[in-house]
C-alpha cells in the first residue's frame, strides 16, 4: 500500500513526525557527510531530510512516485520535486552522486527492478542511503504512521538485496527507538526511549538505516521490458466533397 502525500504532510507536521523527522535526519546527514558539489536525488518523500543539501550540492532533485502523488519542495525558489515513475526515472545513465531513498521501497511492487534502476542512474562509486521498516519493529506493526505501510524489511534481507544489485553496505543504523504514539507523554519521554533502546539491543528499533556504494560491474542486467501496443486512430476513407456548378 502506498501512503497518499498529504498523509505523509499531515505526519510530519504532527509532534511525533517533528521527532521522528529529527531522528532520522540526524543519520542521514552523518552518512550523506559533505554534498559540497554533488548530484543528489531523493526518492519516495524524502524531502523532509534533504534540506541539508539544497545549499552545496551542485544539483538537488526529489522523485516521487505517480501512485503517491507530489507537493511542491522546497517552499521558497523553484520547485525541485518530480512526479515519476520510479522504475523509469527520466535521468541518463550515471547522474546521480548521492540517494537518499526514504518511504520508497518498502512501496515498490518489483523492488529488484528498482535496485536495477537505481544502479543505473548513480554514478561510479555513489553513495545510497535507504530509510525502511524494520520487520517485527514496533513502527511497522502501527497504523498511525507511514512506516506501517507497505513491506518491512530485515537487516539480512535488505543486505542481500544490496549486495545482489551490486550496492555494497558501508554503514548500519537501527533508528525510531521511541514509541509509536502522539501521546504527550510518550512524546516528552523520546530521550528515554532512545537511550533504553540502545541500552536493550536492536529488537525495540522501528527503522534500518544503511548506506551502501555502487559497485562498478552490475550483478544481475536490467530486464528487457516488451514494447508496449500502442493504438492508433484508424483512416476510414473519406468521400470527396463535389462543389457545386456555377
Amino acid at each position: 500500500m502506498t501512503p497518499d502525500v498529504a498523509r505523509l504532510i499531515e505526519f510530519y507536521r504532527s509532534p511525533l513526525g517533528n521527532i521522528t523527522r529529527a531522528l532520522l535526519r540526524k543519520e542521514i546527514t552523518r552518512f550523506a557527510g559533505s554534498v559540497r558539489g554533488q548530484r543528489v536525488l531523493g526518492l519516495g518523500f524524502a524531502t523532509p531530510y534533504m534540506r541539508f543539501t539544497l545549499a552545496e550540492a551542485e544539483r538537488v532533485l526529489a522523485f516521487m512516485p505517480a501512485r503517491q502523488g507530489a507537493s511542491a519542495w522546497p517552499r521558497e525558489g523553484p520547485s525541485h520535486t518530480v512526479l515519476c515513475d520510479p522504475l523509469e526515472m527520466p535521468l541518463t545513465d550515471s547522474a546521480v552522486d548521492l540517494t537518499i531513498a526514504v518511504h520508497a521501497l518498502e512501496h515498490i511492487a518489483d523492488a529488484e527492478e528498482l535496485m536495477r534502476e537505481l544502479w543505473r542512474v548513480s554514478a561510479p562509486n555513489a553513495r545510497l542511503i535507504i530509510v525502511v521498516p524494520k520487520r517485527r519493529g514496533m513502527w511497522s506493526a502501527a497504523d498511525n504512521t507511514p512506516f506501517g505501510d507497505g513491506h518491512p524489511y530485515s537487516r539480512g534481507q535488505l543486505e542481500r538485496l544490496l549486495r545482489n544489485h551490486s550496492f555494497v553496505p558501508e554503514q548500519w543504523k537501527d533508528a525510531l527507538y521511541l514509541l509509536p504514539s502522539q501521546n504527550a507523554l510518550a512524546l516528552k519521554s523520546t530521550r528515554l526511549f532512545e537511550r533504553g533502546g540502545r541500552i536493550f539491543g536492536p529488537t525495540l528499533a522501528g527503522a534500518l538505516v544503511v548506506q551502501a556504494r555502487k559497485e562498478l560491474f552490475p550483478a544481475i542486467p536490467r530486464r528487457k521490458k516488451a514494447e508496449r501496443y500502442v493504438r492508433l486512430p484508424a483512416m476510414s476513407p473519406q468521400t470527396a466533397m463535389e462543389l457545386p456548378e456555377r
